[in-house]
């Protein structure tokens, strides 16, 4: 839950950076004579800002020799007498005997401390003693010079068990401030979870090789996702063994610290095998089906898929070992803005090409129109789209310009129109011109690959120099030159049967009266 708070602030971070990045270079190039004036909060030399950097500040006292290096960051009890050296002693060995906290990557980064954890906003739990009821708190309040501070609370220093002696003996061989044993102890009890986990998984392997074919879409995910996964679950493991162990506490949490880089490299691992082995997959499968540009479209989305993950695993390593990764990510964000600018138009064709890809108004080998351009799409690449056209030139279309345009799909049709006009003569009685409708009507009725519905024929004008009989009706099929090929015949048909039935197709006439006029009796 906690990376996925810290991904979440991330992106946060990122978007907020994205919105401020002019505002942030303004105020850089040309700062204000308010922010310049004001005065500038110190910070606290112990470095009590934050929950973490003051569980992080009081573990450094811990493993010192010197106990009273501890005072700053505990807030003694109201009326207690008991020297400060005293309550930092008991603390460690109630911290050594069991107790836990919060690893670092888990404790709050912000002044505020954690806000949704359902306590004062005052307070914040950090840990638990070993009894794992009685919690270990923080309290915040103002230091000598007016800026918020965290302090182990007195109610967590008054819970604390008053004989010192009961807790584990301090070695005097120790390592960055814990017993040598307890580093071994530790070690040991990691190497036995990551054997443990890979034993696992080992076998999981194994069985699934009797039942599933090695080179099964299945059994690739899951051996892509095993090793990685098996990493993480020895870390988990490792958490819940350590967890009230009568181990030095300082040792405890400094490995669970660093443990958390090999957490990030889990995550990162377990998602860039996923990724890979779902990409494959799936190009594969688009390879088969021929469909050649989404395959490309799938491995360049891996690629960026998994540099993204490479970024966001980069700032939790660094947040793990104690950079401030806001100031990176803001950075990023403005470098990111700066990018963008500059390079608006390849942003553009690459969301038009996914666009186009997304919406598949058109494959490859479709005969389309776009815009006032016909012909066949040889391809659609990741900045653009090519088309012949019927003049058999090469048309290439940038995709941001392709996707915002009309297309027209000629290939998409499931049935082509038949809207003939034929024109008779006018030399027809209305007798002769309903028998020819009629026979243009049967011709429609009788041919099986015209549809049922809708099909007619009607006198629709009277024409210059014709009786115009409009036809309209479907050619049931998809394929343009069998479409050709049924209205090839069903033209031919119908002027058979209009021949056959005396009756003659109009052609362009035109009727000249011609007028003679005498000089005594006047035109005639």
């Amino acid at each position: 839950m906690t990376s996925i708070r810290f991904v979440l602030r991330i992106v946060l971070a990122i978007s907020l950076a994205l919105q401020a990045g002019p505002t942030i270079a303004a105020s850089a190039l040309f700062p204000s004579s308010e922010a310049t004036n004001e005065e500038a909060v110190e910070a606290d030399p112990f470095g009590r800002e934050t929950p973490r950097s003051t569980v992080t500040g009081l573990l450094r006292a811990l493993a010192s020799d010197e106990l009273a290096a501890a005072d700053p960051y505990l807030a003694p009890p109201e009326g207690s007498d008991v020297p400060a050296e005293m309550l930092a002693a008991r603390l460690r060995g109630a911290l050594d005997s069991g107790g836990t906290l919060q690893t670092f990557q888990e404790l709050s980064n912000e002044a505020e401390g954690d806000l949704d954890d359902g306590l004062p906003p005052t307070v914040e739990r950090v840990g638990f003693l070993a009894d794992g009821e009685t919690p270990i708190l923080l309290t915040r309040s103002e230091g000598e010079d007016g800026q918020p501070i965290w302090q182990v609370a007195g109610e967590t220093l008054a819970a604390l068990p008053d004989e010192v002696g009961n807790t584990p003996a301090r070695s005097d061989l120790e390592i960055a401030g814990a017993p040598l044993w307890d580093w071994v102890k530790l070690f040991a009890l990691l190497l036995l979870a990551f054997v443990i986990a890979r034993g696992i998984a080992a076998l999981i392997l194994l069985g699934l090789r009797q039942v599933l074919s090695s080179k099964g879409g299945l059994y690739r995910l899951i051996d892509a996702a095993l090793p990685p996964l098996a990493l993480f679950v020895a870390i988990v493991t490792f958490r819940i063994w350590s967890d009230g162990t009568a181990i030095s506490i300082v040792a405890r949490q400094t490995v669970l610290r660093y443990l958390g880089i090999a957490g990030w490299i889990a995550a990162l691992w377990f998602t860039l095998r996923l990724v890979d082995a779902f990409a494959r997959w799936l190009s594969g499968r688009m390879e088969r089906r021929e469909r050649h540009q989404t395959a490309s479209v799938i491995t360049f989305a891996r690629r960026v898929a998994k540099v993204a993950l490479l970024v966001i695993a980069t700032l939790g390593i660094l947040d793990t070992l104690g950079f401030d990764v806001t100031t990176g990510v803001a950075a990023l964000g403005i470098g990111g803005l700066v990018l963008a600018l500059g390079a608006q138009k390849t942003v553009e064709n690459l969301v038009g090409t996914i666009s186009v890809l997304a919406d598949r108004p058109i494959q490859v080998g479709d005969v389309c129109k776009v815009g006032d351009v016909i012909g066949t799409v040889e391809d659609i690449g990741m900045r653009s789209t090519r088309i012949r056209t019927l003049e058999r030139t090469l048309v290439t279309i940038p995709n941001g310009d392709f996707s915002s345009r009309q297309i027209e799909n000629y290939t998409k049709r499931e049935r082509f129109l038949f809207n003939e006009t034929i024109g008779l003569e006018y030399a027809l009685s209305s007798a002769k011109l309903r028998q020819a409708i009629d026979l243009i009507e049967a011709a429609l009725i009788e041919n099986p690959r015209i549809a049922d519905d809708p099909r007619r024929a009607k006198l629709r004008y009277f024409g210059a120099d014709s009786l115009s009989v409009e036809t309209f009706a479907y050619i049931e099929t998809s394929d343009f030159n069998e479409s050709l090929t049924i209205r090839n015949d069903l033209l031919l048909h119908i002027y058979e049967r209009l021949e056959a039935a005396d009756i003659a197709i109009a052609f362009p006439t035109r009727t000249v009266y011609l007028r003679r006029e005498d000089e005594e009796t006047g035109p005639s």
